[in-house]
């Protein structure tokens, strides 16, 4: 169910017009319900987010931000779906980057060509090239580290001004990841000028387990409920053009759930016995 907010006013970057977030993101769930879905709203976002880059007269450098589907083996037990960590991942990941990439590009040119930065950090470069104009190219690098600083500059400079470039499931989330020699240059020469293009994050809050989308040029939140007819997505903050802090996101939760998650399996359990018993009753 989409969440509609109804006052028309914009303060500290979240809007509250419901005829302005209609326009500006196409009614869906608040989370994508398949990687398929995913992938097709990730290459919406991202080629707004690239003509509204152009609009502004800045070089396209984008952030992405992909939830990778766990593997089809996983396990509800298993600890560690990625137990092998970005390595595993990447043959998943090459796939889906390719894809958001030709789906980016109006005109590719297949295939997408890639090759390896750093076979020990699992540090890809893709470029998918469009038939009609090099303008209209579409490169990425995933999975870059700090230790690819001096690469992503090198690349970045060889891309030049017109082209896209997209930095994709970042491994680094402030200047200071970089180290103190560093510090100044990554914030100059990455989060001074690349912005969010697409992004699907979960975490834990409080608890609870959190999703975060961003779709050009709006960020959504909400918290995931298992009940026994499905999944229940609860809207936390309104649409924002800011990605939403943390604090804020806790101090919402704690009013649109004040009971724990814990204390509600608690009295789950209590009023209809645990899952495994359920079954078994008359």
């Amino acid at each position: 169910m989409r969440y509609a907010i109804t006052v028309t006013a914009s303060t500290a970057g979240i809007l509250f017009s419901s005829t302005i977030s209609s326009v500006l993101s196409p009614v869906f769930a608040l989370i994508p319900a398949t990687p398929r879905e995913q992938t097709s709203r990730a290459i919406r976002s991202i080629k707004n987010a690239i003509e509204a880059c152009r609009e502004e007269g800045k070089p396209p450098r984008l952030y992405v931000d992909y939830l990778v589907p766990l593997p089809a083996e996983t396990k509800a037990e298993d600890i560690d779906p990625w137990p092998g960590g970005l390595a595993q991942m990447y043959p998943y990941a090459e796939d889906i980057i390719s894809s958001i990439l030709k789906g980016v590009v109006d005109d590719p040119v297949a295939p997408c060509s890639s090759q390896v930065l750093s076979a020990p950090d699992c540090c890809g470069f893709f470029v998918q090239e469009s038939k009609t104009s090099a303008k209209n190219d579409v490169a990425a690098i995933l999975f870059p580290g700090v230790d690819q600083l001096k690469q992503i500059e090198d690349i970045d400079a060889m891309v030049g001004k017109e082209r896209t470039l997209i930095l994709f499931n970042k491994q680094f989330q402030r200047p200071v990841d970089f180290g103190f020699t560093n510090t100044d240059r990554g914030k100059k020469e990455i989060f001074d000028r690349y912005t969010q293009g697409f992004a699907f994050q979960e975490f834990a809050c409080r608890g609870e387990d959190l999703k975060l989308t961003f779709e050009h040029p709006i960020w959504k939140s909400c918290v995931i409920c298992e009940e026994e007819e499905g999944n229940k997505e609860i809207p936390i903050l309104p649409d924002q053009l800011d990605r939403p802090k943390y604090e804020d996101l806790e101090k919402k939760i704690n009013e649109v759930l004040p009971e724990p998650l814990w204390m509600r399996k608690m009295g789950e359990a209590g009023e209809k016995g645990f899952k495994f018993q359920r079954g078994s009753r008359n």
